[in-house]
């Protein structure tokens, strides 16, 4: 090759950037410009999820904008096969491309809170740290995930949820307006009132109509003290546990977030050492209303039975996005499987206990995450993400470390999935999706109606579909 670099295009096959013409792109380009050859290489291709193991032959580490025009001009040009890592957070890892071109915004975070109009400007390499460490020293959140480490640009054009979601809506829900590089490496501004289509479609549709460099959330007031924490008990009284927390969360207000989980105890120091590697049920709450206030709401959690622990208390806001931080480290094997549930039933619960029993490793959990609130009270065409009949997310979360051990966990996710999967709504969630899960179930993420449009403006914005690392809308 002489100084240039064999890369995968969109037809399958492998285009030569050549050596003046890679030289010519480095002269133009701010950030670092990576070769499977250069110093970083390696360290900037691993992603969380340690299932993922692609080398893609360039990655383009992008500073600003104007470095996202430059990448984005380059595949084109060469139709390239490329992808677009923010976080890098994605189940299906789809923030790497094998062979391909990766333009990798995490070097772009930055972050502008704006309390006195509630709105944070937040740039496309965000964690929900970052925006989360800027927003609370104004007393003030976005609707955010629950896992620190996400990116927010994945989470939140595939949707994307957490504690303020049955307040608030979906994350999506709460946005004011995005700065997108299109197809052709235009920068294009997505609001209600400026490219309205686009600004629908990136509201859900995942990355499939250009590359967001920036969004314009909504804020509200929050914390900086919430009421949050986890109480534990021992797996055996989880038939107790399971009705009571269905209980709680029909009833409560939407300053409630409940989320109960299965799992093996881990080594954790807040709970005793004597129950460390065995079963265990858990409920996480998060009260983001008067801390005072909550109190009367989780009382019932507290009260019950013989809890192995108890760290409900008053904590800032950001240390309780950063609680499930622990279970999801980088580099761990992770495979999901996920459903929207209309509401939580006793056979459901027996299938869930089954489903839990049967963990092969001691990082998997089985989990019900409470929605519901305010995402009904708009359309179901008011973005792509729809569900909005939803009250619960399933979530058959396999965990483990060694890939000798892929097989067993992935089969036992895929059987807890099926044991449960007569309950869900009939929809699932785009960014709990595997990379295996492939055009029916984007499709039961969508539904038909919304596909069709989305189709159609993946044909007005993104015609040669470059675009297509990503859920993709054919």
């Amino acid at each position: 090759m002489s100084g240039g670099i064999e890369l995968r295009n969109l037809d399958g096959g492998i285009t030569e950037i050549k050596a003046d013409a890679l030289t010519a792109f480095r002269a133009g380009f701010r950030g670092a410009v990576l070769t499977p050859a250069d110093a970083g290489y390696d360290e900037h291709r691993k992603i969380w999820n340690a299932m993922i193991d692609r080398r893609p032959g360039l990655i383009v580490r992008c500073t600003g904008t104007a470095d996202v025009v430059a990448a984005v001009k380059l595949a084109a040009a060469n139709r390239l096969l490329s992808s677009v890592k923010g976080g890098g957070h994605n189940i299906a890892g789809l923030a790497i491309c094998e062979g391909g071109l990766v333009i990798d915004l995490s070097l772009m975070k930055g972050v502008m809170p704006r309390p006195d109009n509630q709105t944070v400007l937040a740039q496309a390499g965000c964690t929900l740290g970052d925006v989360d460490r800027e927003t609370q020293l104004h007393a003030q959140a976005a609707v955010l995930g629950f896992v620190s480490a996400t990116g927010i640009a994945g989470l939140t054009t595939g949707g994307g949820f957490g504690y303020l979601t049955r307040r608030h809506g979906w994350t999506c829900d709460n946005l004011v307006a995005m700065e997108v590089v299109t197809a052709e490496g235009a920068i294009v501004r997505a609001s209600e009132t400026e490219n309205s289509d686009l600004f629908w479609a990136l509201r859900g549709g995942s990355g499939n109509f250009g590359i967001v460099t920036s969004f314009e959330y909504k804020t509200y007031p929050c914390g900086p003290t919430v009421l949050g924490g986890i109480v534990a008990w021992k797996a055996e009284d989880a038939a107790e546990v399971l009705p009571l927390y269905r209980e709680i969360a029909g009833s409560a207000p939407r300053e409630l977030t409940l989320v109960t989980l299965m799992r093996l105890a881990p080594p954790a120091p807040w709970l005793p050492k004597e129950v460390h590697g065995t079963p265990i049920i858990g409920v996480l709450a998060c009260w983001t209303g008067r801390p005072e206030e909550g109190e009367k709401w989780v009382a019932p959690l507290r009260k019950h039975g013989k809890p192995v622990a108890d760290i409900i208390m008053p904590r800032p806001y950001a240390q309780m996005q950063c609680l499930l931080d622990g279970t999801q480290p980088k580099g761990r094997r992770y495979y999901w499987k996920s459903e929207w549930l209309p509401r939580l039933e006793d056979d459901l619960f027996a299938q869930f206990r089954q489903g839990a029993a049967a963990i092969r490793s001691p990082h998997s959990a089985v989990i019900f995450f409470q929605v519901g609130g305010a995402i009904a009270e708009l359309g179901a065409d008011h973005s792509p993400m729809g569900n909005r009949d939803a009250t619960f997310v399933l979530n058959v979360a396999g965990s483990w470390d060694s890939a000798a051990d892929d097989e067993t966990n992935v089969g036992w996710a895929r059987d807890t999935w099926s044991s449960m999967r007569r309950f869900s709504t009939g929809g699932v969630y785009v960014n709990f999706l595997t990379e295996e899960e492939g055009a029916e179930r984007i499709a039961a993420a969508y539904g038909s109606a919304t596909l069709a449009r989305l189709a159609e403006l993946k044909q007005k914005y993104d015609p040669q579909n470059l675009f297509r690392h990503t859920k993709p809308v054919r």
